[in-house]
């Protein structure tokens, strides 16, 4: 099955990259001259368009969309009033009601709605959220995630929107739940009304508590998920790739528990790689995606949020 791609830089560039690999590049649209004749040398055979409306004329049964966040909605429902099954990077869309209006015309075309949580489709959450309901560390007292580095930063969207939406939907995948409390502080340095540096906290039903900083104005690469829990302490760096079990805590006398440390998980794969298939094996047999865009809605509503207790703090 073959299946188009609407933006094919940035990000867009990995997309036509792994569904080339895969067999189901068909045709990509890209409005920058320069970047369709590099595509063009890049893939020969694929046929490139300077207009999405082409790609949706087509007989392709479904497209990618990787085009800036603000164009997701309004791409997404032509593509769908089209016929066409979608997959749409994050976010969705950057307002509950638009993310709620897609799922709705999703449904009533029947066609897969799929939104790129590529978070969900590495191994190690995957491997992590079954651990987690094992119940290896007891009761779930706190996540922490930082996504942090120098760089990329963007005139538009805020650090929140650009790098934690994955984190985001990484929480609540993780504990099945949406938060009943959300509190966000950022700064705006680089540009006004613009947050390079952002904090999160989120507070789920039952206690649990969750706390994101995102950054683009840091000086070191950080990509790190800890989850602290009753038995001990998960730790999984995403740049290196690997889980570790801390067996470390304190007492209910309060005094320090050590056991040692063990890496117990290591990724493999690429996990947009493991997304596309994913989205061709929905598109072909009719499945569910696990970020399907029901499960993208709590996440766009977080996010507003955050934005709303930003601007008002400004």
């Amino acid at each position: 099955m073959k299946v188009g791609l609407i933006g094919a830089g940035g990000w867009g560039k990995n997309l036509a990259r792994v569904l080339h690999e895969l067999g189901a590049l068909g045709a990509i649209a890209e409005i920058c001259p320069q970047a369709r004749e590099e595509l063009g040398a890049l893939y020969p055979k694929v046929l490139l368009h300077p207009d999405h409306r082409a790609l949706l004329e087509s007989d392709l049964p479904a497209v990618v969309i990787a085009t800036p966040a603000v164009t997701h909605f309004a791409l997404a429902k032509e593509a769908l009033l089209c016929g066409k099954h979608v997959f749409v990077e994050k976010p969705l869309a950057l307002s509950g009601v638009e993310a709620e209006e897609l799922v709705g015309l999703a449904r009533e075309q029947a066609r897969v709605l799929m939104v790129g949580h590529l978070l969900l489709y590495q191994p190690a959450i995957r491997w992590i959220k079954d651990f987690l309901d094992s119940k290896a560390l007891g009761e779930i007292w706190s996540f922490h995630q930082e996504r942090l580095n120098l760089g990329r930063a963007r005139s538009v969207e805020n650090a929140l929107w650009s790098l934690g939406v994955h984190d985001v939907a990484v929480l609540l995948y993780l504990v099945g739940h949406v938060p009943d409390k959300v509190r966000a502080a950022g700064q705006a340095v680089l540009r006004p009304n613009v947050e390079d540096d952002v904090y999160l906290h989120l507070r789920f039903p039952g206690g649990i508590q969750a706390h994101l900083h995102a950054s683009w104005l840091w000086p070191e690469k950080r990509r790190r998920l800890t989850i602290i829990g009753e038995t001990g302490m998960l730790v999984y760096d995403e740049v290196e790739q690997i889980v570790v079990l801390h067996r470390k805590g304190i007492t209910p006398q309060l005094t320090s528990r050590d056991e040692g440390a063990e890496v117990v998980f290591r990724n493999y794969g690429e996990p947009l790689k493991h997304e596309m298939v994913h989205f061709l094996e929905c598109v072909a047999e009719g499945k569910q995606p696990l970020t399907d865009g029901k499960s993208a809605i709590p996440v766009v509503k977080v996010l507003e949020e955050a934005s709303r207790q930003l601007e008002v703090s400004r």
